[in-house]
């Protein structure tokens, strides 16, 4: 059993988790972030993600889902006081039970699997992190291969896109690229070992309803930008741009439910051909 550590006072550990909530500078150069939820966390735990620690109460009862995760890992255990972990929730009316100090995997591109079924989406500099959690539950949901976050753009683990998530982050590779050639470049090299991926662009004024366009290939799917769309260098790159029919007053969907469209549609096809 790990060793555990009590912590009563706002020291130097605490101020460096409490950091991971807000400073995406401090998130990237410790390579950590702090995940909470039942499901996440055991998520994580499932998916073999690298634990460095787990924050509880101190002297609180603690539920066996905790008390039974507690003791499968061997991540440092911290006894927090209960004012100090209600800091850390981000949320002023509720303390959470257990929070995660979770180590963050490598921007790399390799750790998506390639081959004849793979469905990438592309997610171009999104600007709202709860957007990126939410496209990630989509893909993982719809049986995507991976997500990738290309340019400027908010960041994959900050707290409001783990949370929107809802574990489906530590399921399905979500890399976080410069710009699009990165992405053009690791096309180019897979396409050398064999799948011949398309890119497919989305845009209200694409030339083909997506529902008509083929999505059961090796696919890279393309979102854009909420406000914006995607970039000159996106569209110039996509081999085909669809679009997806609306109606109403709704001038436009919102990016993650765009996507989210496309992934079904893509699914849809796929479990139609099986």
């Amino acid at each position: 059993m790990a060793k555990t550590l009590t912590i009563t006072t706002r020291n130097a550990s605490f101020q460096q988790w409490q950091a991971l909530l807000t400073n995406r500078n401090k998130r990237q150069r410790s390579g950590e972030f702090l995940v909470q939820g039942v499901r996440p966390i055991t998520v994580a735990l499932e998916q073999g993600w690298e634990i460095r620690a787990l924050l509880y109460p101190d002297r609180q009862q603690l539920s066996r889902w905790c008390r039974e995760l507690l003791d499968r890992t061997d991540a440092r255990r911290v006894a927090l006081a209960p004012e100090l972990m209600r800091e850390l929730s981000g949320k002023e009316e509720e303390s959470p039970e257990l929070l995660a100090v979770v180590a963050q995997p490598d921007d790399d591109l390799a750790r998506i699997p390639v081959g004849p079924d793979m469905l990438v989406v592309v997610f171009d500099r999104p600007k709202t992190p709860g957007n990126i959690g939410t496209l990630i539950r989509s893909a993982d949901a719809f049986g995507a291969s991976g997500v990738v976050v290309t340019g400027h753009a908010a960041d994959p683990y900050d707290p409001k896109a783990v949370r929107a998530s809802t574990g489906s982050l530590f399921a399905v590779p979500a890399v976080r690229v410069p710009s699009h050639h990165a992405v053009l470049d690791w096309v180019a090299a897979v396409r050398k070992a064999g799948p011949q991926i398309q890119i497919i662009g989305t845009d209200e004024h694409g030339d083909v309803d997506v529902a008509e366009h083929d999505l059961t290939g090796p696919t890279v799917l393309l979102v854009g930008n909420e406000t914006h769309g995607l970039s000159k260098g996106w569209q110039e790159a996509a081999d085909r741009m669809v679009r997806i029919p609306i109606v109403g007053a709704a001038s436009s969907l919102n990016a993650a439910a765009a996507g989210t469209v496309a992934l079904y549609e893509a699914a849809r096809q796929r479990a139609k051909q099986r």
